[in-house]
């Protein structure tokens, strides 16, 4: 249904109907703020990387000869955006930490080297969905080196095939699937100590129940 209303707004965007720019604006705004924040790490640049996201969307929508790929289009528009606020950024960071560095110890335990990972399967659904976990979600992505970060945004977050986000970030489709798989590792990591965490809590809770 995402798919079919964004294919619906873009053509009618085409087609020059009044007030489809205003619908496209309402309907993409918060997707472009979500991705913009993710990678800006800021509320103000987030903002203002959306505005002229969706301000050079508007100028340059005859470059988009085919509405079912509104979405990469736009996420394309709003990474070149990111960049180059990225580049002027008073929050740029002066050095960009490697995904080594940000991975968690492992811990030797006679058979090699082995990282442990909370099991998600036994987190009660309301857990998994509740508004701690997903600030928590946020952060391990934001903490990604930028290189990761944006491939695990546009495939996880904004479901883009591999295809579109390799195109939209001019990447390989093998390099796409390594950064995914490493990226998806690393914030598996550090959600690991809250996971955990929160099983320790509810354990109490489930024994009591029972």
């Amino acid at each position: 249904m995402d798919k079919q209303r964004e294919t619906e707004l873009a053509a009618a965007l085409l087609r020059g109907e009044p007030g489809a720019f205003d619908r496209f604006v309402e309907y993409f705004r918060a997707k472009v703020f979500g991705y913009s924040y993710l990678m800006c790490g800021q509320r103000e640049d987030a903002e203002e990387v959306a505005q002229e996201t969706l301000l050079k969307a508007f100028e340059n929508f005859d470059q988009l000869h085919n509405p079912e790929h509104v979405r990469a289009w736009i996420f394309r528009v709003a990474k070149n955006a990111c960049l180059m606020k990225r580049r002027k950024s008073v929050f740029a960071p002066e050095r960009e930490i490697s995904l080594e560095e940000l991975m968690p110890a492992s811990r030797q335990d006679g058979a090699g080297r082995r990282i442990e990972i909370a099991d998600w399967s036994r987190l009660p659904d309301q857990e998994v969905l509740n508004s701690e976990l997903r600030d928590a979600l946020d952060r391990a992505i934001q903490e990604l080196p930028e290189s990761y970060r944006s491939v695990v945004i546009l495939r996880d977050l904004e479901e883009l095939s591999t295809e579109e986000t390799a195109n939209i970030l001019e990447l390989s489709t093998d390099v796409v699937k390594t950064r995914l798989h490493r990226g998806r590792m690393a914030i598996r990591q550090k959600l690991d100590s809250y996971l955990s965490a929160t099983q320790k809590n509810t354990a109490p809770l489930a024994a009591r129940e029972s």
